[in-house]
């Protein structure tokens, strides 16, 4: 019992250190856990979680594949790699990861909405356009990170992006 409590404090340490954006002081609390085998996965998503808020990358993404493992559709994992994947210029691994939170979550609009910035990036309008037009249907507030977006700067011209973008507004 002591034990469990003691790994729930420390994954509780962790993520209030990722919170205050110290990522270094999480991944100082997790290497206390004493077996991280127990419950791995928010063992491996917190590390992975602050070697990606370090941008160590190359880090971060061997633990989100573990804890990918142990719980296949975790949507805030693939979001995880995904962000990690563009982040080192591997655009085709991040959209296929996206791709793969949509098959888990195709309701969840922040996952259409990355899809939407990654096909972006990747010069690919139309399916940009539709990406962004079916998130904002399922929820106008994304629209509110729109304007700080850079994904978007290759379109934000466009009269197609300017007329999904300003409907509804």
């Amino acid at each position: 019992m002591a034990s469990s409590t003691r790994f729930q404090r420390l994954i509780s340490k962790a993520e209030g250190f990722l919170s205050l954006e110290m990522p270094e002081k999480a991944l100082a609390a997790l290497r206390q856990v004493d077996r991280p085998d127990q419950s791995r996965f928010p063992v491996l998503y917190l590390r992975g979680a602050a070697y990606r808020d370090l941008k160590q990358y190359e880090d971060a993404l061997p633990c989100f594949l573990e804890a990918l493992v142990d719980e296949p559709e975790s949507v805030e994992v693939l979001l995880a790699m995904a962000w990690c994947y563009k982040r080192m210029d591997q655009l085709p691994r991040a959209i296929s990861a996206m791709e793969e939170a949509y098959q888990v979550a195709p309701n969840e609009s922040i996952v259409l909405y990355n899809m939407a910035c990654y096909w972006s990036l990747a010069g690919d309008k139309a399916n940009a356009l539709s990406w962004l037009g079916r998130a904002l249907r399922m929820d106008q507030k994304l629209r509110e990170l729109i304007d700080g977006e850079s994904d978007f700067d290759s379109l934000r011209h466009d009269p197609d992006f300017e007329l999904i973008v300003g409907a509804g507004s």
